[in-house]
């Protein structure tokens, strides 16, 4: 199967709340430690599959009731 050719870079899913959990996922984004530490020099696929994981972890997060990810980064402007 051919690869589709990709015209924008898949933008960091960083949320500017860099905190870790009890499970070591990122409080803002649900990026592991190695997902967060690589994320320049993963592939545009691997991207996109790190962002299809942490919609999987904000789902499973719902579910349980500990949806904590807020709208808007917690972090003050610097402007």
């Amino acid at each position: 199967m051919a690869e589709q050719l990709e015209f924008f870079p898949v933008p960091s899913p960083c949320r500017g709340i860099c905190q870790s959990d009890d499970r070591g996922y990122c409080r803002g984004c649900l990026r592991s430690r190695e997902e967060r530490f690589n994320w320049m020099k993963f592939t545009d696929a691997q991207k996109r599959e790190v962002i299809r994981l942490c919609r999987q972890r904000y789902l499973r997060l719902q579910r349980a009731g500990k949806a904590e990810v807020p709208d808007e980064p917690e972090q003050p402007s610097l402007f």
